[in-house]
């Protein structure tokens, strides 16, 4: 079977990349854009694409299932796997985005993990920062998007919600389960929970 244009260029680039050291798992199932910039000793595992204008920098791992398009990777960063990384975002040394994990429009300081499950979009997230699992930035209003910013420091315990507009400060703590929308002052624990009501010896009617 002929080879298309669209295949000839993707095995291209794929052999460039190999050239330049660029360890790939199963290549024929990775897809580059003519623009894609890779650094030293990274590692890209199958099935993941690559979107116009990605930068990616050296001693990066990304996980399979992954998709990039408009961002830069800085170095020691690990992504994936089914991380989706969208336009406008920065992920800075040494942070970790984990599985299930979509990041728009956003920056994230160094050494912060967003492990998984998680939505972040139009924040700013300090270094050293802890992203639990669940958690989403509630940035659109209905009219316009609305910024999140997240100091150094900071934990966000699992399945919050943090309505933008926001600025959570650093060395804080956010308690799981939260849905949090006012500002929280630093080295604070912000959270908003209903008492737990339990009904001894219940029967179903």
């Amino acid at each position: 079977m002929k080879e298309t244009d669209l295949q000839k260029t993707q095995t291209r680039l794929r052999n460039k990349f190999l050239k330049l050291g660029v360890k790939i798992l199963g290549p024929e199932t990775v897809y580059f854009s003519k623009d894609t910039k890779i650094g030293k000793n990274v590692t890209i595992e199958p099935y993941v694409i690559f979107g116009s204008r990605v930068i990616v920098g050296n001693n990066v791992i990304i996980k399979s299932f992954s998709h990039l398009e408009k961002c830069k990777i800085e170095n020691k960063v690990e992504l994936g796997p089914y991380a989706r990384i969208r336009p406008g975002s920065i992920i800075k040394q040494g942070s970790k985005v984990g599985n299930f994990v979509e990041i728009k429009k956003s920056t994230i300081e160094k050494n912060s993990k967003v492990n998984h499950l998680a939505y972040i979009g139009d924040t700013l997230i300090g270094k050293s920062v802890n992203i639990g699992a669940g958690t989403i930035t509630c940035n659109y209003d209905g009219v316009k998007k609305n910024k999140t910013k997240i100091k150094d420091n900071v934990f966000i315990g699992s399945n919050s919600s943090l309505v933008a507009p926001l600025t959570i400060n650093k060395d804080s703590f956010i308690g799981a389960g939260s849905v949090i929308t006012k500002n929280v002052k630093k080295k604070s624990l912000a959270l908003t929970r209903a008492l737990q009501i339990e009904v001894k010896n219940y029967k179903r009617k």
